[in-house]
């Protein structure tokens, strides 16, 4: 199963928007504020790489308020 983590920017103040709406997003499976570089962490599960690129680049990329997104897909799980 396809699995990336999502590290997430956020508009100063937006975070905790942000997070509500990723927790309402299907596969998103995880998603947590963090501190350091970036705000927040999202773990993402599809049944196939197309549908784990669609629901990043649809879904949490064009959320309001997220100002930028790096995406680490997983290339092997232990």
């Amino acid at each position: 199963m396809p699995t990336a983590f999502v590290l997430i920017n956020a508009e100063l103040g937006k975070e905790e928007g942000i997070l509500k709406e990723l927790r309402s997003i299907a596969l998103v499976k995880e998603a947590h504020f963090v501190y350091g570089v970036y705000d927040i962490i999202a773990k993402v599960e599809a049944d196939s790489m197309e549908k784990l690129k669609e629901i990043v680049t649809f879904k949490i990329r064009r959320l309001t308020d997220v100002r930028s997104t790096l995406t680490m897909t997983v290339a092997e799980g232990i």
